[in-house]
């Protein structure tokens, strides 16, 4: 039975962030993907020059709609914006406890620009942390969450892990691409303790979207019943290949997007 996975999260035009590359990673992992848009952008990969939030009532409705209708094995949460759809999201969210959630806790583009209005932060930790089977935040956003400095080093990256997890959710993947050097770590602790997921890094500009696509694909790892270890893995072995394969994709001049299809495209007789 081929799952069916909603990502909740905002739209980005040029195609390599929010939706589209939910919808895409969805697809690449062998899942059936749908959407709820909670923000509109105006962005390429240069940067976002404009942001217009979905009001609140309208996000929930879309959600409630697939709700009333389709049988859904995970939610994917991306782009928030603010804290109203913070609260419309979780207002439906709380009535189907027991389904895989995974929340990208999307604050600040590619480029540097905003995606979170400040005040939602607190409606972001309060009301969809504790819904969580696994958030997936980078180490700017766990900083931010706990009202922390950001970690530089390993050790106080899984503290802030452990201490993410204090606050509800049920399994916390601490992306580490933000320490610099030769690797990129991540750490993911759960019930089952805490594991290291160890990578190289990849020499390359076409990074646009991985954090949403990474979340995606634990997304579509957890519908299929994996367990949350088992689908970080599968679903980082993919993401390191999306990311080897970009340099096949020629989008934009700034950072562009990673290869969703790189185990499924030919580029041969492709090239212009």
């Amino acid at each position: 039975m081929i799952r069916n996975v909603l990502s909740i999260a905002g739209s980005d035009p040029s195609g390599g962030a929010g939706i589209q590359a939910d919808l895409k990673a969805f697809a690449a992992r062998g899942v059936y993907g749908m959407a709820a848009l909670t923000a509109l952008t105006a962005q390429n990969t240069q940067g976002v020059s404009a942001v217009h939030p979905v009001p609140p009532d309208f996000v929930g409705e879309q959600i409630r709609m697939v709700f009333a209708d389709v049988r859904v094995d995970a939610v994917k949460i991306g782009m928030i914006a603010n804290a109203g759809i913070a609260e419309a999201v979780a207002a439906i969210l709380v009535q189907h406890r027991g389904m895989p959630v995974v929340l990208d806790p999307v604050m600040v583009a590619k480029g540097g620009a905003s995606l979170l209005d400040p005040q939602a932060v607190a409606a972001l930790t309060t009301l969809l942390l504790p819904l969580a089977t696994l958030v997936t935040p980078n180490l700017p956003e766990v900083a931010a969450l706990l009202g922390e400095a950001e970690a530089s080093d390993r050790q106080t990256m899984e503290e802030q892990a452990v201490r993410l997890r204090a606050l509800g959710p049920s399994a916390v993947l601490v992306k580490g691409g933000h320490l610099g050097g030769v690797e990129s770590p991540d750490v993911l602790v759960s019930d089952a303790g805490t594991c290291w997921f160890e990578a190289p890094r990849v020499e390359t500009q076409n990074t646009h979207g991985t954090g949403c696509s990474l979340s995606s694909a634990i997304a579509a790892e957890l519908a299929k019943g994996l367990a949350p270890h088992v689908a970080v893995a599968a679903a980082k072995t993919w993401l390191a290949g999306a990311i080897a394969g970009a340099d096949a994709l020629v989008v934009g001049s700034g950072h562009g997007p990673v290869h969703h299809f790189h185990t499924l495209w030919s580029t041969k007789g492709n090239n212009p």
